[in-house]
This record gives structure tokens, C-alpha cells and sequence, in this order.
């Protein structure tokens, strides 16, 4: 039987981090994407209209830009080998976020299976229904699950926060990365470090039955 590893990205592949932040960081915009970041954080602004606050400020944007935030951002250790690891199992991996496609894609160069996110268009008008909601992740995991004929317990979601809540509800395999109160406490098994694989080989005693030993970092 094979398996589904999703993955939050900000906060969770981006430790203590946003694509929007990182963007944010490199063009100018810090301030701005702070204080949007803080109240989304709060639950006082939604997905929408968080896209609608940043979508002004990516209209600049360049390749370059993104690429530069990209590289720089930082990344949680690990990422390519766990990834690496899912696909010669015959497993499937995908990233679920509410940033940027234009900045999420990027990790297919990295060995993500897929990547889902929202797609803001540079240079036209954001498109409401192209913007990721807290309960889309849930939709796409069912939508992956069916498509790639994988049970709900053969799937495991890897989150951080708020908008992991409603994934986090739906599947019973869930582990948090360095996770907030709210999603430590619902998530099977917890872990608190800077390298994914290890967040990765506890998740796997959710699909393959426990270790003798333990990990750092993990409860």
C-alpha cells in the first residue's frame, strides 16, 4: 500500500517564516507583510483578504526578486532527502499552502511530487477563487487521496498553525512541526527541531508501527 506526505510550507518547511515574508524582506515590504502576518495569525483578517492586502505589493515583482527571496529564506534541514526517501518508497508528496504559487512551485526543482497553492497573477487582477482557504488543504488531501488511491490513514499532513487546523481535523495521521498550541493539540505525535527528517522517520511510526528508539526533539 502505498502513502501521502503533505506538507504546510510557512512556518513549517520556513521556520519561523513566510514566502510572503521572505518576498516581503527582499523588496521593501516588511513592515507591511508583518503586520498582515500578524493578523492573520490572530484570525482577524482571512485568506482573501490577506491576498488582497499582498497582491498590490507582488505587481513589482521579478524573477530575480523571487528567486533571491527563495534562496535566501530559511528552509527547515532536510527537505530534498526526505523527499527523496517518499518517492523511492513509492510514496507520494505534495505541499499545500496559501502562498504564493509563484514562490511554492519552486520546490518541484526540490522533488516534491506536487505543489498547491494560490495562484496570484503578476500583472492582472487577483482572482478570488484561485486564493487557498484554511479548509482548502483539507478538499485537496481528500482530492489526492482519491487520485492516487490512497487511504485516509496512509496519509500523514506535517503542519504548524491556524491554517493547518481543519487538515489536521480531517486525517487522523498528523504531525506537528514546530507547532503551535492549537495544532499541538490535535496532532498524533509532535516535533520541535531544525531538521525535517527527523519530524519525517517519527511520522513513519504512524504508517509503519513504532521505533525502539526515539527522536530528538519528538513527543
Amino acid at each position: 500500500m502505498t502513502a501521502l506526505h503533505l506538507f504546510d510550507m510557512d512556518g513549517t518547511l520556513l521556520l519561523r517564516s513566510s514566502a510572503s515574508l521572505e518576498i516581503g524582506r527582499r523588496t521593501g515590504h516588511l513592515a507591511a507583510i508583518e503586520e498582515y502576518e500578524t493578523a492573520a495569525a490572530s484570525g482577524a483578517m482571512d485568506n482573501l483578504a490577506f491576498a488582497r492586502s499582498c497582491h498590490p505589493l507582488w505587481q513589482t515583482l521579478t524573477e530575480a526578486d523571487i528567486a533571491a527571496a527563495f534562496d535566501a529564506a530559511p528552509w527547515i534541514e532536510g527537505v530534498r532527502d526526505v523527499w527523496a526517501d517518499i518517492e523511492a518508497r513509492g510514496e507520494h508528496s505534495a505541499v499545500v499552502s496559501m502562498s504564493p504559487l509563484f514562490f511554492v512551485e519552486r520546490l518541484l526543482d526540490w522533488g516534491v511530487g506536487s505543489v498547491h497553492a494560490t495562484d496570484v497573477a503578476i500583472g492582472a487582477p487577483l482572482d478570488p477563487g484561485l486564493v487557498l482557504t484554511h479548509q482548502s488543504k483539507a478538499v485537496i488531501a481528500a482530492e489526492l487521496c482519491e487520485k492516487y488511491a490512497v487511504p485516509p490513514d496512509a496519509c500523514v499532513a506535517y503542519g504548524d498553525s491556524l491554517s493547518d487546523i481543519a487538515l489536521f481535523q480531517a486525517l487522523r495521521n498528523t504531525v506537528a512541526v514546530n507547532g503551535d498550541e492549537r495544532i499541538r493539540s490535535l496532532a498524533r505525535l509532535s516535533y520541535q527541531g531544525t531538521d525535517l527528517r527527523a519530524a519525517y522517520r517519527l511520522a513513519r511510526t504512524l504508517l509503519d508501527g513504532p521505533r525502539s528508539d526515539r527522536e530528538d526533539g519528538a513527543t
